[in-house]
């Protein structure tokens, strides 16, 4: 009791200085109680403010990151699955929140509890401090890191390097990613409207050939880690890609896997809705950066060969056609400025791929797809504007199997062999093609394969045009006979898979009348196809042996 008497009367005269003593003297006594304090304990303390300034108006990016950090580690925690050398403890309490556009819940430290970490063998810990401001609402938020003070020296900035970038790729890969697209109104705040990308494609689900999905991961890998390298040859950190092949080749869902590996956001760029080259920049300007800013179909979004064309026409003309035609170029962009409109050049494009407006940003992709390499301006192909060019084509054997095992769940089955053989004869067919028949058929997996063998037939016999379903039908059946009835509906164009059906292997005939003087060259090309025709009848005599075989297996 004597002790406990002696406690609230120390207490009490404590009180009475408080009161008594001007707050300059008892700020400097807080701060020798301070000093004493720092000069007694082993540990060092930095804090870490939400804000920074004296009015705190300015984001502390220090504060975010540390956040995140420690965001990261209890993801890692929680899936016993962390890639770096630190570990923690979270034996203390945690707040869980999430937004309304993102499904990822986040953890936070919760107010004046402590994290455990540690770092190179030594114990440091992090704890959230949060203040009330006096007669305010408002709420002073901080992290202070303790860490032994005789190490600290040493160990603060590769802590802090290895906490930044930790958060960095925690955020990277964790930020929900966003598809823009462009309002027609750039002169505005923001050019741009988007959505949440959610497109499930990856490099694993991708109907192409192990060999190209190794160089495409390997040269995104190598361009996101290097920063350093292309700083220090001097080159803006970007790179261009030009996707090029049929329709249904999968250049758009490459596009959304290359997203979705390096987590960047994608802007899909309309050519028609920018009226001139100074939105195009405007546009450019409110990218950000770790994004992939696409163009579709560059050749069909406008004529921007239309000057080339131009000059090369009138340097062939005569002196008179030329003046004519500067007079109807003066008149029409007379008409033009009349009319107020404008439109997007060739050189405001090629400004904006390689220019000097190119490198206002960091870490970004550009992507031209397009049906028709031969059709994109020789300028744009360039390397340093278009660094990787990407042919996309049919299914090989490998794509065809990966498209199997994603629609259907097989590893293997009797008519893999069959397909194999359809491929190597000219059956090729797309991505698209075999991905909708099997789609169509997935509820029994030996039926989607006869109709994709089916349609392989049809392509090698019946031409791109194909036949109705009781054409393919009877083309089937009629393997009992060994004969082959061929009863196309005559394409304008015949398009022949040579060397694994790449586009750039591609032959186009078109059948036409053959004159009376080209009788002898037709009756060898009639032989030819004979000689054709009668191995493409053992093809189908094994495919329908093949088949046989299997539905006696299940008979049985």
């Amino acid at each position: 009791m004597e002790m406990l008497s002696q406690l609230w009367s120390l207490l009490g005269l404590l009180t009475v200085l408080q009161n008594v003593l001007p707050s300059q003297l008892l700020s400097l006594l807080h701060s020798l109680y301070e000093s004493l304090q720092d000069m007694l304990t082993p540990y060092s303390y930095f804090d870490v403010p939400e804000f920074n300034g004296y009015c705190g108006v300015h984001l502390n990016h220090l504060y975010r990151h540390v956040n995140l950090y420690l965001n990261s580690l209890v993801n890692a925690n929680a899936s016993a699955s962390s890639a770096t050398s630190s570990s923690s403890s979270f034996n203390s309490r945690l707040t869980l929140s999430r937004s309304n556009s993102s499904n990822r819940i986040s953890f936070t430290v919760a107010p004046n509890h402590s994290v455990h970490d540690s770092f190179r063998g030594l114990t440091l810990s992090w704890t959230h401090h949060v203040d009330t401001v006096q007669d305010s609402l408002e709420e002073k938020r901080s992290f202070v890191l303790k860490l032994p003070k005789r190490h600290r020296h040493a160990l603060l900035q590769p802590y802090l390097h290895h906490l930044t970038a930790r958060a960095e790729e925690f955020e990277r890969v964790s930020r929900e990613r966003r598809l823009f697209t462009n309002n027609g109104h750039a002169s505005y705040d923001s050019g741009w409207v988007s959505v949440p990308f959610r497109h499930p494609s990856t490099f694993e689900t991708l109907a192409f050939e192990p060999q190209l999905k190794n160089q495409l991961t390997g040269d995104l890998t190598a361009f996101a880690e290097g920063k350093e390298f292309y700083h220090r040859v001097g080159r803006a950190w970007k790179r261009g890609y030009l996707l090029y092949g049929p329709p249904g080749s999968g250049k758009s869902s490459l596009i959304a896997a290359m997203a979705n590996y390096l987590c960047y956001d994608v802007y899909d760029l309309e050519l028609t809705k920018v009226s001139d080259n100074s939105e195009l920049r405007a546009l450019l300007i409110q990218t950000t950066n770790r994004s992939i800013v696409v163009i579709e179909d560059i050749d069909c979004s406008l004529d921007l060969t239309a000057d080339r064309q131009q000059k090369m026409i009138s340097n062939s003309t005569s002196k008179a056609r030329l003046r004519s035609s500067r007079m109807q170029a003066q008149q029409k962009q007379d008409n033009d400025e009349q009319n107020g409109g404008g439109r997007v050049t060739l050189s405001g494009l090629l400004n904006f791929t390689d220019g000097l407006w190119s490198c206002c940003g960091d870490e970004r992709i550009i992507v031209f797809t397009t049906n028709h390499r031969d059709n994109v301006d020789p300028a744009l192909l360039r390397c340093g504007r278009m660094d990787v060019h990407v042919s996309l084509g049919t299914c090989g054997p490998l794509a065809f199997r990966q498209l199997a095992k994603n629609y259907l769940g097989l590893d293997a089955h009797p008519l893999f062999e069959a397909a194999d053989g359809c491929v190597r004869s000219g059956g090729v067919l797309t991505p698209a093609q075999v991905g909708e028949i099997l789609l169509r058929n997935r509820g029994n997996a030996d039926v989607a394969m006869k109709e994709v063998v089916l349609a392989m037939q049809a392509r090698i016999n019946l031409g791109v045009g194909g036949g109705s379903r009781d054409q393919l039908a009877e083309l089937y059946s009629s393997c009992d006979d060994q004969t082959v009835r061929m009863r196309s509906s005559s394409p304008e164009s015949v398009l022949v898979g040579v060397g694994g059906g790449s586009p750039e292997n591609w032959v186009t005939s078109s059948p036409r009348g053959m004159g009376r003087k080209k009788k002898a060259a037709a009756g060898a090309e009639a032989e030819g196809d004979q000689s054709s025709q009668r191995m493409k009848m053992k093809l189908l005599v094994r495919l329908r042996s093949l088949t046989k075989s299997d539905s006696g297996r299940r008979g049985v």
